[in-house]
Parts: structure tokens; sequence; C-alpha cells
């Protein structure tokens, strides 16, 4: 019973810290990915300087600044191919809440563990209509953690291979109308925040509510300030992950018992890792005991030297099984 529960508070120590880890890992792989589109775009934002921030998967403390002005976001090349699911498509900086995250295509659960995931049915960032994104708020970085603490003005800066775009959080108006908050809360089933209203260039970003809970959506929606950028193609992956079973789950599900992991190829490997962290630690006991002549330091200088080699296929283990369990938005 002491080593079940031992486990268990790993577990959680590996969904609140260890998710974490990984998200830290994709932030730089995407954000190198991220510069390398920018450098090959052929043609740069007029009246802007292109920067990425050097700091990426973190929500440390960063000073609120007034956008600068910014020239007209031009088109990127034919040669620049449009990004698939699982790419980055940008930076995205929230100056009131510290976070600076690179921002990948796609909303399934492999690519919120990235980072803020784009829905592929709605525009890129800076372009026109209402670009929709998605992210956690309590494991893998959580990187929209603290958006309940955003109000009516705050700026959110989105910089893609475009350019730099900067939107204004509007007032949310919900049941109880209140111009003084940047934030609403709606059912899962509420699809029509992902609408396109007609003539408005907007930014939505969505994760699960309450923290720790999905049996709701948190909702910010922020006007972009300057014109928006050309349009352009979406890859042929994009328009065909629509529809996907996860970003059916996080918007249009009756409930919140409908949000569970459809990541059933998990299984597998979640049983591997998890045979091979007991063949570990049972090795590591046999040799212990091995020799009863043996002294208490002499076998827990044992399990220290297995522990190493039980955490590593434990952290492997950990991470497919929380694939399988109700998704933690």
């Amino acid at each position: 019973m002491i080593s079940a529960g031992v486990l268990i508070l790993l577990f959680v120590a590996f969904q609140l810290w260890g998710t974490g880890l990984r998200t830290g890992a994709s932030q730089s792989a995407g954000l190198a990915e991220f510069q390398a589109k920018q450098a090959e775009a052929s043609r740069a934002p007029r009246g802007t300087t292109s920067t990425v921030p050097t700091t990426i998967g973190t929500t440390a403390s960063v000073a609120p600044t007034a956008p600068p002005t910014t020239g007209v976001a031009q088109p990127v090349t034919s040669d620049i191919a449009p990004p698939k699911p699982g790419e980055p498509i940008g930076v995205i900086t929230i100056p009131k809440i510290g976070a600076e995250f690179v921002s990948f295509e796609g909303v399934d659960l492999n690519y919120l563990s990235k980072g803020p995931g784009h829905f592929p049915g709605t525009p890129f960032p800076g372009q026109a209509g209402n670009a929709a994104l998605a992210g956690h708020r309590t494991t893998w970085a959580a990187p929209f953690n603290r958006i309940d603490e955003l109000e009516p003005g705050d700026q959110i800066q989105i910089e893609t291979v475009q350019g730099k775009f900067h939107y204004e959080v509007l007032p949310q108006l919900g049941p109880t109308p209140d111009t003084t908050i940047g934030y609403r809360i709606v059912q899962p089933s509420q699809t029509e925040i992902l609408d396109q209203p007609a003539g408005q260039n907007l930014l939505t970003l969505m994760a699960c509510h309450p923290k720790y809970s999905a049996a709701q959506r948190i909702v910010v929606v922020a006007k972009l300030v300057e014109p928006p950028a050309p349009t352009t193609e979406k890859s042929e992956e994009s328009k065909a992950a629509t529809q996907t079973p996860d970003q059916e789950a996080l918007i249009g599900a009756t409930d919140a018992g409908e949000l569970f992991s459809n990541n059933p190829e998990d299984r597998g490997p979640a049983a591997l890792w998890s045979f091979v962290a007991a063949v570990v630690w049972l090795a590591a006991w046999v040799i212990a005991r091995r020799w009863p002549s043996w002294k208490n330091w002499q076998r827990w200088t044992v399990y220290g030297a297995g522990l190493p080699l039980f955490i590593v296929p434990l952290f492997f283990a950990f991470e497919h099984i929380n694939h399988l369990l109700p998704a933690g938005y």
C-alpha cells in the first residue's frame, strides 16, 4: 500500500512538473524550426523588427508594453510550405501574465503537449477572421494558466512568418455582462466561439475551466489592432484535421465526460514501459536481499543505484498513461 501510494504521488508530480519538461523540450525545438521558417521568408514586414523571444515556454514576469507602430504585413512566398499539424506557426506573447510560447498547428492532445495549439478550421493569427488557439491551464507548462487575469485593453502579441500582430483584449459579455473582465465561461458544447463574425479580425484563446477540471471552457477574445495580413493557403493535412476526435471533444462535447483522450495507441507503450520499470525495481529488490549477511546500508546502496534506472522507464510509462486518462486541458 505504501508503494502504491508513492507511485500515485510520483504520478501527480509528473503531471504537475514532469509534463513541463517535455513541453520545454518541444518549445526549444519549435522555436528553432520557427526561426528557420522566418529565415526562409523572402520579404520581412515593413516597419517592424523581426525578433523572437529567446526565453520560450515560460510564464516569467514580463512588463506590459504598448504595441509599436507596424507596417503592412506581407504574404509569405510560395516557397514557404504551409504548416502541417504539429508544426510551429508562431510565437504568442501575453505581457500581462508573463507568457511566451511557441504555438503549433492543431489541437490534438499530442500537439497541445508542445504548447498552445491553433484550431486548423480557423484563420492563422494576424489574418482576417477569428483565429482560435487552445492551451493547457495546469499541465504541460500551463501556457494559459492565468488567462483569467486578463482585462479589457490588455495586449496580446503574436509573431508569425508574416510579421508581428497586436491584439487588444475585449470586454467579455457573458450571461451576466461585466465590461471589466477579459474572459467569459462557456459550456463545451458552445462551438460558436469558433465562428467567423463578418468584418471582425479576432483572436480567441480557450482553455478548460475551472483549473484541474474539464467541466467548462474559459474564453478570451481580442481584436486585431493593425490591418490583417493577406490570407495564406493551408496545408492539406490541416484541412483534413478540422474534425479530429480530440477537437470534437474539446469543442462540441455535451458534457465533461466526453473529454477523454483518444490515443489507444498509447496502451501498448504504457504497458511496456510499466513492465520495464517493474522489472528494474524487482531486480534491485532481489539483489538487495540476495545475501542475508548484507547490512542495511548495503541494501540501500543497491536501491540507490537502481533508482535512476527505475525512474527513466517510469517517466515514459507515466507519459503514456497520462494520454489514456481523461484529458486535463
